[in-house]
């Protein structure tokens, strides 16, 4: 019998998510299907823009949201940050990606593979129907907040708690 090794590691398929009318870019790995994540790390007077989740899961963090079908995630991420905060992106780079398991949404799916961007912004913020509220937290009074556990897991990462 004849091995096959695929390179990549993901195969991509559409799936319709019945939260929001986009499909969303997903894979299969090993561990199971995996859904694509932006994530917006915005600073302003070394303060960080942060959002109370209104939804599950529940926390502060930064704005994100996941990454739909024909898509790039410089794309998802200046849709997702117009659409949470009302800001418009005039400035973006990739600061890292990584793929988290056991990392639930309330699609229901458990895998997710980031991408993190350091951002520039213009406009004015404003929290929408997903946020409880919406403001600017210095590193300090991060290390205090209920933050959701991806973003507890990226902030120690990036060594802000």
């Amino acid at each position: 019998h004849m091995k096959v090794f695929i390179k990549t590691p993901y195969l991509f398929i559409p799936k319709l998510s019945l939260f929001f009318m986009g499909i969303l870019k997903v894979a299969y790995s090993p561990k199971g299907i995996v859904h694509f994540s932006v994530g917006a790390i915005i600073k302003k007077e070394n303060k960080f823009l942060l959002i109370d989740r209104a939804v599950p899961p529940e926390g502060f963090a930064c704005p994100a949201g996941h990454v739909e079908t024909r898509e790039t995630p410089e794309q998802a991420l200046i849709r997702e940050i117009k659409e949470e905060t009302g800001l418009a992106i005039t400035g973006y780079k990739l600061i890292f990606e990584e793929t988290l398991y056991n990392n639930w949404c309330k699609k229901g799916v458990t895998n997710h593979h980031w991408y993190v961007f350091e951002c520039d912004v213009s406009g004015f913020e404003r929290k929408n129907n997903e946020a409880k509220l919406i403001g600017w937290f210095s590193q300090k009074e991060i290390k205090t907040l209920n933050l959701e556990p991806t973003w507890q897991h990226f902030f120690k990462k990036m060594n802000i708690i």
